[in-house]
């Protein structure tokens, strides 16, 4: 059957009543120089068998962390992950379950994104949080938003030092609301300077991430003393990484308003670049902001305990235009996967595990310095760091790619001003002989 099996005379009908008369007059308003003009250049088709030989040559020019070393983080970070965990997560009643659109009888699924909500809370140290977004980057900008929301200003502050990629979905967003993104230098030591905050008018929002891009840990005591100078004007803290609040202390104890980031570490493998998991709290005062869902516990009439769908503020419920937000769905399955891996780690089992990266990131830099790398920042860092190394050094970084090993990701794409400058990045994935090797190759 073909992809559109339309006769020719369902196409004739369905134009008549659009009134047009030819397929292409559906396309006028795609300015010409955008359409194609030739037909596509595929290849002549090919059996099954053929086609599975050819998608397992494609996926072998892919380098996967099995075969390959890499010192890479950059928002998406290799851990391990439970067999419990893989075992549970494909069951039918989790891996088939979508958004509960009648929730009273979804039971299974709602308690899962409820327990999910609460170990979030924990985490993050904030009153309240939403049933999961897509990812961190559009959880940042919804974050975003709704302090627009809450405060009425105009315009929102970001630092610097926050995940290039993030910064440009942020911009996409707030690309056509007229709001105006301001942005915060990151110092010497690769954090955020709040005291260029004096020199800006009066913001909805400051969003700084802990630990950042680099992967210093931000001040954010500090920061949001500094930025609460202001009483009308929201902290967010943003993160890509929320392992690292296994070992610091939660954003929403250091005043933080609103904490989102990416829960990708918590039992989802990195998978090519997604799915990811949107982590979103906030403190209780916000709540009828929040952007999604909010799934809360309660009794019926014979006390028998219930999970509902306690607030839906999007615009296929209640909200309808003036919805918070138009995020559609949850991410459920990656939120269960996630509330899986908590509970299998524990409180001590988070904390320990923290630890652990943060000494094999540090062993990693320590010995750079001790084979006469430079370190630039000299803040303390979780999982990351940046590294100075010679001029040409992109050659060595080509080799290695060749013998499997990516030896960090250069900034200067991002960051102009860094040139010559690697993110490296260990977890406890990353071995003491792997990592003994790339301070061979790397160092002078």
């Amino acid at each position: 059957m073909r992809y559109l099996p339309h006769t020719s005379a369902n196409i004739a009908t369905m134009l008549e009543t659009v009134g047009v008369r030819h397929l292409d007059e559906l396309h006028a308003m795609i300015p010409e120089d955008c359409r194609r003009k030739t037909p596509m250049d595929l290849p002549a088709p090919i059996s099954e068998w053929e086609l599975n030989a050819h998608m397992d040559e494609l996926a072998g020019t892919n380098a996967v962390p099995s075969g390959c070393k890499v010192f890479i983080g950059a928002g998406a970070y290799d851990h391990f992950i439970p067999a419990s965990l893989s075992a549970l997560i494909a069951r039918g009643e989790f891996s088939t379950a979508y958004t509960p659109y009648q929730p009273e009888i979804s039971q299974g699924t709602l308690q899962a994104i409820y327990e999910y909500q609460t170990y979030v809370t924990r985490l993050l140290g904030l009153e309240v949080a939403n049933a999961s977004m897509y990812d961190g980057a559009s959880a940042l900008a919804e974050a975003l938003l709704m302090a627009v929301r809450i405060t009425k200003r105009k315009s929102v502050v970001l630092s610097a030092a926050i995940h290039p990629h993030y910064r440009q979905v942020v911009n996409t967003y707030f690309a056509p609301t007229g709001y105006d993104v301001h942005l915060l230098p990151y110092g010497s030591d690769g954090r955020t300077d709040f005291d260029s905050l004096a020199d800006l008018a009066p913001t909805a929002a400051v969003a700084v991430q802990s630990p950042n891009f680099f992967g210093c840990i931000e001040d954010l005591g500090g920061g949001g003393a500094a930025v609460h100078r202001d009483p009308g004007t929201l902290f967010i803290t943003a993160f890509t990484e929320p392992l690292a609040y296994g070992l610091l202390k939660s954003p929403g104890t250091l005043g933080a308003d609103i904490a989102c980031g990416e829960g990708q570490s918590f039992g989802i493998p990195r998978s090519f670049g997604g799915p990811g998991l949107g982590m979103f709290a906030t403190r209780q005062a916000y709540v009828r902001n929040l952007p999604g869902r909010l799934v809360g516990k309660t009794q019926d009439r014979e006390g028998r305990r219930g999970f509902v769908l306690t607030l839906a503020t999007r615009e296929q419920h209640i909200r309808r235009a003036r919805a918070t937000s138009n995020i559609c769905s949850n991410q459920s399955l990656c939120a269960t996967a996630s509330v899986m891996y908590l509970a299998s780690l524990g409180g001590s089992g988070i904390r320990s595990l923290a630890a652990l990266n943060h000494d094999k990131a540090e062993y990693l830099k320590q010995c750079f310095k001790k084979g006469g790398v430079s370190i630039p920042f000299e803040s303390p860092t979780f999982n990351e760091f940046v590294a100075r190394l010679p001029q040409g050094f992109e050659k060595t970084h080509r080799r290695l790619l060749g013998e499997n090993i990516v030896a960090g990701l250069h900034l200067e794409r991002f960051y102009p001003e860094l040139r010559d400058h690697y993110l490296f990045c260990a977890t406890e994935t990353s071995a003491k002989a792997d990592m003994d090797r790339l301070v061979e190759e790397v160092c002078p």
